[in-house]
């Protein structure tokens, strides 16, 4: 057996410490159970709350809640699958091993709220180091008088069960274990207490409570309930690479079967479970949360078409260890993984990140039993906020994860209804933001040419554009003075061309098209894109990523580029819709964006036309601004402007 299991063993007792709501703690109780192999076990929970907590139990892997009031408050105890508690009360059924709840029923019971270490170092040092260590910090306290009631209670209970049975597996929380032990050694009399209660309930939680108030995050508890029994199958997941077909467009594209989000969701889980291990080994929290950022970085690059680069990948991991050794920690609580992932990734990275750790398939709204919402400030007493960007407005209910109610397809091929409209058009705000960006790199090409005319001499009358403080330094021991003469550039920027990614005559950004600006302060646009047919994300509203496009200035004057056979010589798109640029250009500049700068030849014919290439490295603008450029979405018909806003992210 593995030493990470420590029992601690009086008289008829074994007793086993455990933190209430700790997956590492619940392993160590199907560890016990089999080393023990108890004739009866003992768990801290009043015997007023039993029945209902054995149909809660019985009802796992659905989270109940069991909610009863004691004075002027609402008391709520969750059932759920890595709590100690209840998974003695699970293997007590499944081994058919009579179940006690020995715990004293009192109308306060005291709050602990004692700094501990991470659960997480019981896995490495095990349990008989960690408990004395626990032992060692909070000896010298005194139980408060409610606590000292249910601990000589709990200890009068367990004489009693000794005197019928020769193995008693006791699970206890590390508040009370050693005070029981030492009353257990005396004659305890039979506690007073309430031995009905009145106004007990048990209720569905609600899925997004789920989502919101387990103890152990929602992907953590289902990849413990898989691994608890066989472990499932080798996921297939088919038609699912980088760029997936949404919905019912599938079916007008030969009916290929397409998962629905909740299935890949499962899936996600399932890989987990089988990468981690049977049950018979320890469920390492560390390693699921790599499994989890995997899984995430999957769902990120299927919607967005981005990768996760190893530099952010070694960034979010120490980011978050560094963030949980802040408040005394070794591993990072969901919080701060989601703060890690909007830190050193995106907020989309974000996102998939949170609705992947927050999916828990088995829960749903309709049950046997009534569905319940529970507010994290009404079972913990607080939470904290994290918001993704970009903002939405707040939705009304229970959950301040607001982007985990981005509008879904309710019935598959729901959002082709919108589809009717031969018409198609762009987003107004997209179009907004990709206006100023291009006049940002015309003003940023213009800049980079005054710096290519400008010149440095030493000052003798005039300080003309300013002293050169680099040219000055330089040259500090001859005691000069530079300054520097800024050149004004003849003629300004008619077009821009910014290529993302070339993409060669390959087909990764078949769709082609050209647009005319719809009003003066638009400009023709011409460019290259992914099938919008792959990603439908509402009625009649399809995400693109550009390959690369043109802005040309003014507008109404653009043929269609692609069909145009003046650029059939263009080796690839990016050289085409740069010939276009020269062409339509009334600027003597064009700027260009792009990884390599263009061919000499380009240069020229720009010459010939008496045009001049102004090359901007794609490297030197900001990668998150440059991904953000990169998004536009086509929308069929202009009545979908109206409500566009709900379905684009």
């Amino acid at each position: 057996m593995p030493k990470r299991l420590f029992l601690e063993q009086f008289g008829a007792v074994h007793a086993l410490p455990v933190l209430h709501y700790r997956m590492e703690c619940a392993q160590l109780v199907r560890m016990a159970v089999e080393r023990v192999r108890p004739d009866v076990i003992a768990i801290e929970l009043p015997a007023t709350l039993e029945q209902l907590f054995l149909r809660g139990v019985r009802r796992l892997p659905q989270i109940s809640v069991l909610s009863y009031r004691a004075g002027t408050e609402s008391v709520y105890l969750l059932i759920e699958p890595a709590d100690p508690l209840v998974e003695g009360a699970r293997r007590a059924g499944e081994c058919g091993i009579p179940l006690h709840c020995i715990d004293v029923d009192l109308d306060s019971y005291p709050g602990h709220h004692e700094r501990l270490p991470d659960s997480y170092s019981i896995s490495r040092i095990g349990l008989e180091a960690y408990y004395g260590e626990y032992l060692a910090a909070f000896s010298g306290e005194s139980p408060c008088q409610e606590d000292r009631r249910r601990e000589q209670g709990m200890a009068y209970r367990l004489q009693q069960l000794a005197k019928s049975h020769g193995r008693i597996l006791f699970i206890c929380g590390m508040a009370h274990l050693e005070r029981i032990r030492q009353l257990y050694g005396e004659a305890q009399a039979a506690p007073l207490e309430r031995t009905r209660r009145d106004g007990i309930s048990l209720s569905n939680l609600h899925p997004d409570s789920c989502r919101e108030i387990l103890a152990e995050f929602p992907f953590l508890s289902g990849v413990y309930e898989l691994r608890r029994g066989p472990l499932p199958e080798e996921p297939v997941e088919k038609g699912t690479g980088l760029r997936k077909r949404f919905h019912a467009l599938e079916l007008i594209n030969g009916g290929k079967e397409q998962l629905s989000e909740e299935r890949m969701m499962e899936n996600a889980m399932a890989r987990t479970a089988r990468h981690l291990g049977a049950s018979g080994l320890f469920l390492d929290r560390q390693r699921l949360m790599y499994h989890l950022f995997s899984e995430a970085a999957r769902h990120y690059r299927q919607e967005t078409g981005d990768d996760i680069h190893i530099w952010q990948k070694r960034a979010f991991f120490r980011f978050a260890r560094n963030y949980a050794l802040q408040g005394g920690m070794l591993l990072p609580d969901m919080f701060q993984l989601l703060a890690a992932a909007r830190g050193c990734v995106d907020d989309n990275f974000a996102y998939a990140f949170c609705r992947l750790a927050t999916t828990y398939p088995w829960q749903s709204d309709s049950s046997d039993l009534p569905t319940i919402t529970i507010t994290p400030e009404e079972i913990w007493g607080g939470s904290r906020r994290i918001r993704f960007r970009p903002r939405q407005k707040r939705h009304k209910g229970l959950s301040q994860l607001g982007l985990l109610k981005r509008k879904r397809e309710t019935v598959t091929g729901q959002w082709l209804e919108g589809f009717d409209n031969p018409s198609i058009c762009s987003y107004p705000p997209e179009d907004i933001a990709v206006e100023e960006y291009g006049r940002f790199l015309k003003r940023k090409g213009c800049q980079q040419l005054s710096e290519e005319q400008s010149r440095t001499e030493k000052f003798s009358s005039s300080l003309l554009d300013g002293i050169d403080m680099r040219e000055t330094v330089r040259s500090m021991h001859e005691g000069t003075i530079y300054v520097r003469e800024q050149q004004r550039v003849a003629g300004g920027v008619g077009s821009l061309v910014v290529i993302f990614d070339d993409g060669g005559k390959g087909d990764s950004y078949p769709y082609r098209m050209t647009w005319l600006g719809e009003h003066e302060q638009e400009s023709d646009m011409a460019f290259y894109a992914t099938d919008p047919a792959e990603n439908i994300v509402g009625p009649g509203i399809c995400r693109c990523e550009y390959g690369g496009f043109l802005l040309s200035y003014p507008p109404r004057r653009m043929m269609d580029v692609w069909s145009d056979g003046d650029y059939r010589g263009a080796a690839s798109r990016g050289e085409l819709l740069l010939l276009a640029a020269l062409d339509y250009s009334i600027e003597k500049h064009v700027v260009y964006v792009a990884v390599r700068p263009p061919r000499s030849i380009f240069k020229q014919y720009a010459a010939r036309r008496d045009r001049k290439i102004v090359y901007i490295p794609l490297g030197t603008l900001s990668p998150q601004k440059v991904a953000q450029m990169r998004i536009m979405h086509i929308l069929s018909g202009r009545d979908k402007r109206d409500i566009a806003r709900d379905y684009i992210w």
